[in-house]
């Protein structure tokens, strides 16, 4: 039932993301789009039709033999922050809930047991990241999860989770994922609309509401 209600969440907060993208960009037949961090496509498919002119560049090679399996061109990343094309080789970069888990490599995630020592390096390789989708295009769309939004969205618990202890949040998820509907490794690092506005300070920065809330911010240059 709560797994129900959370996926026609999701689909709802898709389709309003999809409107805000169109809204500000005009996908024509040879506009060319880098979906950044697109696993297997899925997403950007619900959003685009012409699916030879998307690339997906994405660092689980699952999901990208997905991706080209449904048609698109593709790009394997590391987990750096670099993004492997050369200025303006894409009309657009393109990137949905993905600038939150640029932070450390996935194998050293619980090597850093306190919050001020994870957000160092998080929002360092973040910065990298914000810094190649400004250099790498002149045309972007970044979103990515509002901190302080009721619910954590990588772990559906109230939004307290983002205030506790690094360790305390270890504990938690090492307990909730045992047994609840939506299992997380703390990899991720949300953002303000502050800090949101320093990664990109040449962005229109959109808040996306949800229950007369901020839901997700969007860094968008069109």
């Amino acid at each position: 039932m709560i797994k129900t209600l959370f996926k026609k969440y999701s689909t709802y907060s898709r389709r309003q993301r999809s409107r805000i993208f169109h809204s500000y960009f005009k996908i024509g037949p040879e506009t060319t789009i880098l979906d950044l961090g697109g696993g297997d496509g899925n997403l950007i498919a619900s959003m685009v039709k012409n699916k030879k002119n998307v690339c997906i560049a994405d660092f689980d090679k699952q999901a990208l033999q997905k991706a080209a399996k449904m048609g698109f061109n593709v790009i394997e990343l590391d987990e750096s922050g670099k993004i492997p094309i050369v200025k303006n080789q894409f009309d657009i970069i393109f990137s949905n809930s993905v600038l939150e888990h640029v932070t450390v490599d996935k194998k050293d995630v619980y090597q850093f047991k306190t919050n001020k020592e994870f957000y160092k390096a998080a929002i360092e390789r973040q910065k990298l990241f914000a810094e190649e989708v400004r250099c790498k295009s002149d045309r972007y769309y970044v979103q990515t999860p509002y901190k302080y939004f009721m619910i954590e969205s990588h772990s559906w618990l109230p939004v307290i989770i983002v205030f506790l202890s690094r360790r305390l949040q270890f504990a938690i998820l090492n307990f909730t994922n045992k047994f609840w509907v939506k299992r997380t490794s703390p990899d991720w690092n949300l953002l303000t609309y502050r800090e949101m506005q320093d990664l990109f300070p040449d962005a229109k920065i959109i808040k996306e509401k949800s229950f007369f809330m901020v839901k997700s911010l969007i860094a968008i240059k069109a």
